[in-house]
């Protein structure tokens, strides 16, 4: 039985990511302001940073810290470049792939219209990506903005001037590094796709795999736990 040029198990194992995709989309942000949360957690790092760099008057090591936090956003752009590149490679070549793969014991037959529509999907999560790690990019140039404008430590009339100028650069810190994470989240489920290439029944549970360690390192992990145990203890 098929819909289209979908078969039923091909259309089912989509819905399943569909589900998981948006599903943890939708509750990650509903778990966004909660204090065990790895973006809670980093941001109460930032927000500690931009204090401390407030305070230097020697802002170098600061200019460092976020040049490298772009270079790792800047590599992960110009990759999602190539991957995107590739898939449309693949979708030019789509027959020549089902033919190669025909003969795989492993490999579910597809059609030429299956194979393409699997390559779509895989493309639109990519793009979302770049997307995503480009607009990541953008935020830490404002943020680098930001911070070459910054006021100099005796140059704030009191300590609430200083308080809101770190949270301003804070926020906008975390905001870069939500979208380089959404973006690395896009990867993980791009890979879950790609299992879709292979074999629909492979398709469904590597999707809820996916969910589950994309869930398991946000909200239940030791590198969690480490970068709260400060705050946590003290409070």
């Amino acid at each position: 039985m098929s819909i289209g040029p979908l078969p039923l198990a091909d259309l089912l194992a989509l819905a399943c990511f569909s589900l998981c995709c948006g599903g943890y989309v939708v509750l990650a942000g509903q778990r966004r302001a909660s204090r065990r949360s790895l973006l809670q957690a980093t941001y109460r790092h930032r927000r500690v940073w931009m204090e401390r760099m407030l305070e230097r008057d020697n802002r170098i090591f600061d200019s460092t810290l976020l040049g490298n936090l772009m270079r790792s956003v800047s590599f992960f752009a110009s990759t999602t470049i190539i991957v995107i590149g590739g898939v449309f490679a693949m979708f030019g070549s789509a027959d020549r792939a089902v033919a190669a793969t025909a003969d795989l014991p492993f490999v579910a037959h597809a059609s030429r219209e299956l194979w393409q529509i699997k390559l779509v999907v895989l493309g639109v999560l990519f793009v979302y990506a770049f997307f995503k790690f480009t607009w990541s990019l953008r935020q830490f140039n404002y943020c680098s903005i930001m911070m070459g404008a910054a006021p100099m430590p005796g140059d704030f009339p009191d300590r609430a001037s200083l308080d809101r100028c770190a949270e301003g650069l804070a926020r906008l810190n975390s905001l870069a590094g939500d979208q380089f994470n959404q973006g690395l989240r896009a990867y993980y489920f791009g890979l879950a796709v790609m299992s879709w290439l292979i074999h629909p029944l492979l398709f469904a549970p590597v999707s809820v795999l996916t969910v589950a360690v994309l869930y398991r390192r946000e909200f239940n992990s030791t590198t969690l736990d480490a970068l709260a145990y400060q705050y946590e203890a003290e409070s």
